[in-house]
């Protein structure tokens, strides 16, 4: 490893430990009262999950239209994997609604780095959005703007059958409308 990536490793030690390991332990320490946001992305489903009480199940979800990846790539339309929250509503999507995630978390961003997908700068941006709880950039190698929305003007025959998104999780207007009724900036959202 060069010396500039060892700094940089060094410097953020502590925030990656602690990103991981909470991470490793959601949900698991997610408590009652604390509503957080499961999709199953081989089960085609979402889940509302209240501490480790189910809510709500949502079926025939759609997902990237390649499938899922742990190391996402702009353009790639396949949904991350991993641990996210809620970063921000927007009702006039032409999804209908979308609610976007904090993609990518800093795990994703600290590999994409290790692996010189990305800056030490654009890692940096990464971590000041999450500190500050704002959406990451969306103009680096790992892309962005993903979230939850619904179909909008499409196809619902579409969305039943396929999958569909350029790396969303999508479901009908109706369906996402109710989810926001649980969900607030931070709440946390697992794609597994």
């Amino acid at each position: 490893m060069n010396l500039k990536k060892e700094l940089v490793v060094v410097s953020m030690r502590c925030g990656w430990f602690v990103a991981v390991l909470v991470a490793f332990l959601a949900p698991v320490c997610v408590q009652a009262g604390n509503v957080w946001i499961d999709i199953d992305t081989s089960e085609r489903k979402l889940y509302v999950m209240n501490g480790q009480e189910l809510v709500r199940t949502f079926d025939n979800i759609s997902i990237g239209s390649n499938g899922v990846s742990e190391s996402r790539q702009v353009g790639d339309k396949t949904t991350p994997l991993g641990k996210y929250q809620v970063s921000r509503f927007n009702h006039e999507s032409r999804f209908h609604l979308f609610i976007g995630v904090d993609y990518p978390n800093r795990e994703q961003a600290y590999a994409a780095y290790m692996a010189d997908k990305i800056t030490a700068q654009e890692l940096e941006q990464i971590y000041q959005a999450h500190q500050r709880g704002l959406e990451p950039p969306a103009n680096t190698y790992l892309g962005g703007a993903i979230g939850i929305h619904g179909i909008g003007n499409g196809d619902l025959a579409i969305h039943q059958d396929f999958n569909w998104t350029d790396g969303c999780v999508a479901m009908t207007d109706e369906e996402v409308d109710e989810v926001a009724q649980w969900v607030k900036i931070g709440t946390v959202v697992v794609i597994r």
